[in-house]
């Protein structure tokens, strides 16, 4: 799976005011109509079940000059999950899942479906909204290291 390039994303979510945030690779789109895409996360870390608890969340698109986000929000850097939010600039849409101002494009999504698929769970979400901003280079995760493309 090493050698499968991903774009760098970070999906969040917010539930009862606790906001949870995860740096993937795996996640696409499903449907141009309705808009409506697709995340995996590992399902064994219960942190992840608030996905699934708050009925939405956003996915934003990471691009150069962000690897220190994708970094933070991976636990890479060992930046404790309720101090992640402390770094870049966040604020919800329609949803309420924490949006990314400085992401390259971001989609607001309402949960629809959720399947577990061996070690992972699949989150499918309608996208409610988008913001986008500014064009720059998309960061890849390939070969166990990030680039930009």
């Amino acid at each position: 799976m090493s050698r499968l390039a991903g774009h760098v994303h970070i999906v969040t979510a917010e539930y009862e005011g606790e906001r949870r945030g995860v740096t993937i690779t795996a996640a696409c789109s499903v449907s141009d109509s309705p808009a409506t895409l697709l995340v995996c996360l590992n399902g064994a870390n219960p942190r992840n079940d608030i996905f699934a608890k708050s009925g939405s969340f956003a996915l934003n698109l990471l691009g150069a000059g962000q690897l220190d986000l994708a970094h933070v929000f991976s636990g890479q850097n060992k930046v404790e999950p309720s101090e992640r939010f402390s770094h870049g600039t966040w604020e919800p849409l329609e949803t309420g899942a924490p949006i990314l101002r400085e992401a390259v494009a971001a989609f607001d999504c309402r949960l629809i479906d959720i399947k577990t698929v061996a070690t992972h769970i699949v989150l499918f979400g309608e996208v409610v909204a988008v913001t986008l901003g500014k064009q720059k280079p998309a960061l890849v995760y390939l070969d166990r290291d990030y680039r930009t493309l």
